[in-house]
């Protein structure tokens, strides 16, 4: 301890006042006696006085002997005091000794001979008493067991962050001895972990004094170099009494298998969680592109960095999908997805192409088999097999591919096609947790591939099925040019029954049919050619619109208790009139010159199949330029807005400038017919034509 006044360390100011115990000597409470040749005493310490209980005062110039040792000790004290004066040999060990107050404490002794620079001789005796020194001698013992023997590695870094301590356990984990860390840093002894975290955590220890408890830190260490290790690391300041920083105490234990538990348990949250989206995303609709591209949206990137959708072209087209043993297999793009990786991407199928894999490549093995094909780690020469030509094996080279699975899509038993997967940027190879998840993802997807494969041969089938149904007219018939359009619903609807005729009549007469039966699919096809037919027939009858309509709801009335809306025209170019009857359709638009646009007022009637309610027929006066514009529900009706809106907005768009009737018809559908709308269009539009334009001037 520092007396008052007493210059410090270079560059610190003299400490003022006294400076506090800090120290083992200071907790042991050493006192010191310094005696003559004559065993009186020339310096005592104030250790001394708290020890014996005489103050300096009172010891000075006194006989040792006398005020320290019991009078039945007093020979034997004189003997040691004389063996060391004379030998010079010094003396340890416990002896009792009396206090002032007459009580007695065994201390522990420390004696040697003394020599100063004028040759005289004193005897030093350094004093503690015994069972603090006892105490601490076992706390000490204590500590080194615990150290020694904890399981838990134990290291004590100085402020400048190098290894001063390190116990057998520590030793064990680094696989290095203790001697070798002592003076290095942690970087030093282990570069293959984050050594730099672990040292900015100490940093922040020492000036803080803020404790860092279980800091998870990864890698690898010459105790077992070839396997990856977790380890907590638990960080605190070490300090003296008065609150000097002396270092850090570090702690260690490996939590390898509670970090790879917890590795697997977050991967198996994110297989489900990915698993989850894909059963909210995979399948939205029937589309048989977008459920694919759904499915490799959702691989991409939880699962791999490149994700291929293909179908095999039998099974696109219908046909069984069987492959045999040298057969190469013929795919049809139909999703390709990567994440940043452009090379991989370009050496990929693009969308609607088909190609064609010889029978050595592992995607054709794949498809084949009915099993899935894994290969973790990918080899140069591996890529010719992965890849459908030698130019997509150098882009996959390139990319840097370097783990591959392929997944069957099953459905139904039948082997659809496959899911094509590859891993570039992502540097852990694919695994049997990730082929679970590809095969899950696989499963569940083919299903939703299968059925939208299903409905679209089978929308296929009606579309083709409808518009052979429909009619092909000319553009000129008897006084009217006629432009008519049919627009199928949105990719993920049914075919509906909407249909349109024009039918040359006798006299220069036309009949316009506009109609639309309730329903879908290949049935509403099916009925309304038959509607057509029959409208056909009782047309050439020239019956009054009104009859015409009778008869077609009976038949209706048989067709399966099917229900459909019509509208039936007779136009008269010599009367210049249109006779109309309406079975519960949309009323027809007139546009004239000089006018707005109009509905025209038309009994609306019942729709065809209700039975037992008459029609009526109105008669329109139509001039030559006139146009009559009929049209089904499809082109106007919507979820989202009135039908009295939408009405409006159709007479809008045919107040605009006088265009072709052709243009008319693109620019109606363009506008009005919604591309995700579930219902089809049948739309008419006739013109009666002048004096200039018919030869025979009617």
């Amino acid at each position: 301890m520092r007396a008052a006044g007493i210059p410090g360390p270079e560059g610190e100011e003299p400490v003022r006042g006294p400076v506090r115990p800090s120290g083992l000597l200071d907790v042991l409470g050493v006192a010191s006696v310094v005696l003559d040749t004559e065993g009186r005493v020339v310096l005592w310490s104030p250790q001394a006085e708290e020890l014996f209980g005489y103050t300096a005062q009172e010891a000075l110039g006194q006989y040792a002997a006398r005020i320290m040792v019991h009078e039945q000790h007093l020979d034997l004290v004189v003997k040691l005091f004389a063996d060391v004066m004379d030998t010079g040999e010094g003396w340890a060990g416990a002896f009792p000794i009396r206090r002032k107050d007459g009580s007695t404490r065994l201390v522990e002794f420390r004696n040697m001979r003394l020599l100063d620079d004028q040759g005289d001789v004193y005897a030093l005796g350094l004093a503690a008493d015994q069972s603090t020194v006892r105490r601490l001698e076992r706390d000490v013992a204590l500590s080194t067991r615990i150290v020694d023997q904890s399981p838990i590695g134990l290291a004590v870094l100085d402020t400048d962050l190098r290894y001063v301590s390190v116990n057998p356990a520590l030793e064990r984990l680094n696989g290095i001895p203790a001697e070798d860390h002592l003076g290095r840093t942690v970087r030093e002894i282990l570069p293959h972990i984050d050594a730099e975290a672990v040292e900015s955590a100490a940093r922040q220890v020492l000036e803080t004094g803020r404790a860092v408890v279980d800091r998870r830190t990864v890698g690898r260490t010459p105790a077992d170099p070839g396997e990856e290790h977790a380890w907590s690391v638990s960080l605190y300041r070490l300090e003296d009494s008065l609150g000097t920083a002396l270092g850090v105490a570090v702690s260690v234990e490996d939590v390898t298998e509670q970090h790879l538990a917890a590795v697997e348990a977050e991967a198996a949250r994110r297989r489900l969680a990915l698993v989850a989206d894909a059963s909210t995303r995979i399948g939205t609709t029937l589309d048989l592109d977008r459920t694919a591209r759904e499915l490799a949206e959702v691989a991409v990137p939880d699962l791999a960095d490149v994700a291929a959708v293909d179908l095999l072209e039998a099974v696109v087209q219908g046909r069984p999908s069987t492959l045999g043993p040298a057969e190469p297999a013929v795919f049809r793009a139909l999703a390709v997805e990567a994440d940043r990786a452009p090379d991989a991407l370009s050496a990929a199928d693009p969308p609607g192409q088909v190609a064609r894999y010889a029978s050595d490549r592992l995607v054709t093995e794949c498809v084949r088999t009915g099993r899935p094909v894994l290969v973790e780690r990918v080899e140069s020469k591996d890529l010719p097999r992965i890849a459908r030509s030698e130019e997509a094996a150098e882009l996959l080279a390139r990319a840097g591919v370097h783990s591959y699975l392929a997944v069957p899509l099953i459905a139904r038993g039948e082997v659809l096609g496959a899911m094509d997967l590859k891993r570039a940027r992502n540097p852990l190879p694919f695994g049997e947790d990730d082929l679970l998840l590809a095969r899950e993802l696989a499963s569940r997807a083919a299903v939703q591939i299968d059925n939208a494969r299903w409905y679209q041969n089978a929308r296929d089938t009606a579309l083709t099925l409808q518009r052979s149904l429909l009619p092909s007219h000319p553009p000129v018939t008897g006084g009217l040019e006629v432009a008519s359009r049919y627009q199928p619903a949105g990719a993920t609807a049914e075919v509906g029954g909407d249909w349109f005729d024009v039918i040359p009549l006798g006299g220069g007469k036309t009949a316009l049919v506009v109609g639309d039966v309730m329903g879908s699919g290949i049935t509403a096809a099916a009925t309304m050619g038959r509607l057509r037919t029959a409208t056909t027939t009782l047309a050439s009858l020239e019956l009054d619109p009104a009859r015409l309509l009778e008869h077609l709801d009976k038949i209706t009335e048989g067709l399966d208790h099917s229900i459909a809306t019509c509208v039936y025209a007779v136009h008269d170019p010599a009367l210049r009139q249109c006779r109309i009857a309406n079975a519960g359709h949309l009323p027809p638009a007139r546009l004239r010159a000089g006018r707005p646009p109009e509905l025209l007022d038309l009994p609306t009637g019942v729709p065809l199949g209700v039975g037992g309610i008459a029609f009526s027929t109105t008669t329109v006066d139509l001039a030559p330029g006139d146009r009559l514009v009929f049209y089904t529900d499809g082109l106007v009706e919507t979820r989202q807005h009135p039908l009295d809106e939408r009405l409006d907005a159709l007479l809008t768009l045919l107040d605009g400038p006088d265009l072709p009737l052709e243009e008319v018809c693109d620019l109606l559908l363009r506008t009005l017919h919604q591309p995700d709308n579930s219902d089809d269009v049948a739309l008419l539009i006739a013109r009666v034509r002048t004096s200039d334009e018919d030869p025979s001037g009617v």
